[in-house]
């Protein structure tokens, strides 16, 4: 489905977390390097960037796919969470440029904001209470509450389920080419804002809007 008209009013919002929300794609990748070496490995951006985007269980896929089955994905993944923990309770969670002018509209707006992460809960629920905005939300869903990740829809069409609303009246916002796919084949208008990747051209063609921040997004939800 290709939504045609330039501006739209929502009945909810959905956003996704890191890389759209809170700068945290660019911060956190080396750490997995940090976190694999103590166990022998070497875990190198371009292996991370293939893990932005999607689930907990397909990022378990890349990292086997890289180094074998034996690889212990379980344990360096604990130490990569304790490595991001320790960053964020120490200097903060750093947000992106026009996301507190855009919840601010939204909520002057009354429209409900929804969060549809890869992230497991107690990892957004602590970054969203460290940012302080968490009470902006009216729905979270998180990785391990869909079978099925991010490019698959499921994610998606269980936060606009979350809101009480059909898929074609809310939009979503997503920094991933694997968030955008999601958004389309739930039905969902997209606005897409560039993190680390950029969408091939056939999944830009499936997307509402392109903008290069939060704010000049907000023009396009007639708020």
């Amino acid at each position: 489905m290709k939504f045609k008209e330039r501006t739209f009013r929502p009945s909810a919002v959905i956003l996704d977390m890191d890389g759209l929300m809170f700068d945290t794609e660019n911060l956190t990748i080396p750490f997995w390097g940090v976190a694999g070496k103590p166990f022998g490995y070497n875990i190198t951006y371009d292996i991370v960037l293939r893990m932005v985007g999607i689930s907990a269980e397909q990022a378990r896929l890349v990292m086997k796919e890289e180094f074998g089955d034996d690889f212990p994905y379980d344990a360096i993944r604990e130490e990569f969470r304790v490595i991001v923990k320790k960053e964020i309770e120490k200097n903060g969670v750093p947000l992106k440029p026009g996301l507190m002018f855009l919840l601010d509209r939204l909520a002057a707006a009354k429209i409900p904001l929804g969060l549809a992460t890869s992230s497991r809960s107690a990892t957004a629920i602590n970054m969203l209470n460290k940012a302080g905005i968490i009470d902006r939300f009216a729905a979270l869903t998180c990785g391990e509450e869909v079978t099925n990740g991010k490019p698959a829809p499921d994610i998606f069409l269980l936060a606009a389920t979350k809101l009480g609303q059909p898929p074609s009246a809310c939009v979503g916002f997503e920094d991933s080419p694997p968030g955008l796919q999601g958004l389309h084949a739930a039905g969902i208008r997209s606005i897409f804002i560039k993190d680390l990747l950029e969408p091939s051209k056939e999944i830009l063609a499936t997307v509402w809007h392109c903008c290069k921040n939060l704010k000049e997004a907000a023009k396009y939800l007639k708020i």
